[in-house]
């Protein structure tokens, strides 16, 4: 059985995501940050840092997002979401520590550092469909979350982050992105600005 310990709208946006383009069976438990859940001695067992996503797998925890994420896509190699080649699964590796090292921590840097790092991911990506490959990997899904968050609060105009914008407007197009969107804005967000 896998359970999700998430916060909408937060990081754990992207194993969420992956869950349903995965098809697994599994239990969404939302966490408030608000109300202080993820420092009860349950949820601290769980991760000692606080933090979400916690995927649990019969009783044992996972965390960190590119670690779930990979569990996941190896977990259900049916779903397409870790290529098969050895370089191109290196490519999403390589993928997913940019975004996890820098495209992650730049919110933190003020308003001029995160659109200077979208610039590069904006890049990076440039006019392919998606990250490596012809199909959506778990990079892809990496990425779609935090420009998700960057693009919904900071509204860039589209001209600014061309790639990004098309990776995002595909990415929202997705069942398993539209159902996670709805299940998480049912829950309600409680992000910091």
């Amino acid at each position: 059985m896998l359970t999700l310990y998430f916060a909408p709208g937060a990081s754990s946006m992207a194993p969420h995501i992956a869950l349903h383009e995965v098809g697994a069976d599994f239990e969404a438990r939302p966490i408030s940050f608000r109300k202080d859940e993820n420092r009860t001695p349950e949820f601290l067992a769980l991760n000692p840092l606080g933090q979400v996503p916690v995927l649990v797998i019969d009783g044992r925890p996972l965390t960190e997002v590119a670690g779930i994420l990979f569990y996941l896509a190896r977990l259900f190699p049916e779903a397409g979401l870790l290529p098969r080649e050895i370089e191109d699964e290196a490519r999403v590796v390589a993928w997913m520590s940019f975004i996890a090292a820098t495209v992650h921590p730049a919110r933190r840097q003020g308003l001029d550092h995160p659109r200077q790092i979208c610039a590069k991911a904006d890049a990076r990506l440039g006019p392919a469909d998606w990250t490596v490959g012809e199909t959506c990997s778990i990079a892809d899904i990496h990425l779609f979350r935090l420009f998700w968050r960057f693009f919904n609060s900071l509204k860039p105009p589209a001209e600014e982050f061309p790639n990004l914008v098309r990776h995002y407007e595909r990415m929202m197009a997705r069942p398993a992105v539209i159902r996670t969107i709805a299940a998480e804005s049912a829950v309600g967000y409680e992000l910091p600005a």
